[in-house]
């Protein structure tokens, strides 16, 4: 899971705020995967957030990741093919982490969205979102994977839509949960504030939940 902001840069956004829109965008990826997955009674996973600097670019990049954090570590041809022998409750539990990772997926997104939004006091109306905005949010790693997901989980397109938009307002509804913004932010605040290399899921975690609760 990662942001790079590099399309960003193009529109003569500062540095600060290039930094803090990444940030945004990992510390929400964090949030769901370590609050997000707990609330949806999946087991805990490892994730790490790494940062890079690269202060001799050409645009002093400032890049942010996750390793880690997703239920589903390979990607099967088709769901239907990978839980043929699986019992009604092992498909269940299959079908919940592939949502599961789905809607982290998309948080991430959504949450630099949002922050730009009220950055900029154009609050965001959901009914005038659709999914390939998001694209100026990090296209080039996360909604990638979001399409390979859908086209494995589901083959007929109009249910594929319908799956899409169900997920989108259920990552949407989770940023727009106050606690779970004020944890967004907190976790933003640190990223940027302690100045590591990486920070691993227990550290983050505390961050997530001392606002969460």
């Amino acid at each position: 899971m990662n942001r790079n902001h590099i399309t960003r840069a193009l529109n003569q956004v500062s540095h600060n705020e290039l930094s803090r829109e990444t940030a945004i965008y990992e510390a929400a990826h964090a949030t769901a995967i370590y609050l997000g997955n707990k609330q949806r009674h999946l087991p805990p996973i490892f994730f790490q957030i790494s940062i890079t600097h690269d202060a001799c670019g050409m645009d002093n990049e400032w890049i942010a990741k996750i390793d880690g954090g997703r239920l589903i570590h390979t990607l099967p041809s088709s769901i239907a093919e990978a839980t043929r022998d699986f019992t009604d409750a092992q498909k269940q539990a299959y079908q919940l982490a592939f949502e599961a990772d789905i809607i982290n997926l998309l948080v991430g997104p959504l949450a630099e969205a949002k922050y730009v939004a009220l950055r900029d006091h154009t609050p965001i109306n959901p009914c005038l979102i659709p999914i390939q905005p998001l694209q100026y949010y990090g296209e080039t790693s996360d909604l990638h994977t979001v399409r390979e997901y859908l086209e494995c989980f589901i083959t007929e397109k109009t249910e594929r839509i319908s799956k899409i938009a169900e997920l989108f307002f259920m990552a949407l509804s989770f940023i727009n949960n106050p606690s779970h913004w004020q944890a967004i932010v907190a976790l933003t605040d640190y990223i940027l504030r302690v100045g590591k290399d990486s920070i691993d899921c227990e550290e983050a975690g505390f961050i997530i939940t001392q606002q969460a609760c």
